[in-house]
């Protein structure tokens, strides 16, 4: 467990540094040439409040797949496998988020603020409330 833990935070760290190399100073894809919805009742329901992009439709599906290639090369599949890949997905998420604030020179944990980080629309102990959730999620999965 340590080591997919381990690996789970090392495949955070690549994928911060492409989307700080892709995004730069500007958060959550706003200068981008990708479509976006940016107001809709889902997306304050599951969303966060955030716009959803093109761009983040493909990167949470890529990383989804890369997470569900064990099952390939394996040719098994359980139902508890499947909840702790979500857990690990989660997990993977908020590290990787953390990540890109704390490596990105544009930001670093100076600029971690409701103030400055737009796209996190609702915080909670310092911390946007999305990490608290998908953390309580993920948790919850691999204890099942």
């Amino acid at each position: 467990m340590v080591f997919y833990l381990a690996s789970i935070v090392v495949a955070a760290f690549l994928w911060a540094k492409l989307e700080i190399e892709i995004e730069g100073e500007h958060g959550w894809a706003s200068n981008l040439p990708t479509w976006k919805i940016e107001k809709h009742v889902l997306l304050d329901v599951f969303y966060g409040g955030r716009p959803l992009t093109g761009y983040h439709v493909w990167a949470f599906l890529c990383v989804f797949f890369f997470f569900h290639l064990s099952f390939i090369f394996t040719h098994s599949w359980t139902a508890r496998q499947e909840l702790h890949v979500i857990a690990a997905y989660n997990i993977f998420w908020v590290v990787e988020d953390v990540l890109w604030f704390v490596l990105n020179p544009h930001f670093g944990w100076a600029r971690f603020s409701p103030a400055q980080v737009w796209w996190h629309k609702r915080w909670f102990l310092g911390v946007p409330l999305d990490y608290w959730i998908l953390t309580g999620i993920a948790v919850a999965l691999l204890l099942i």
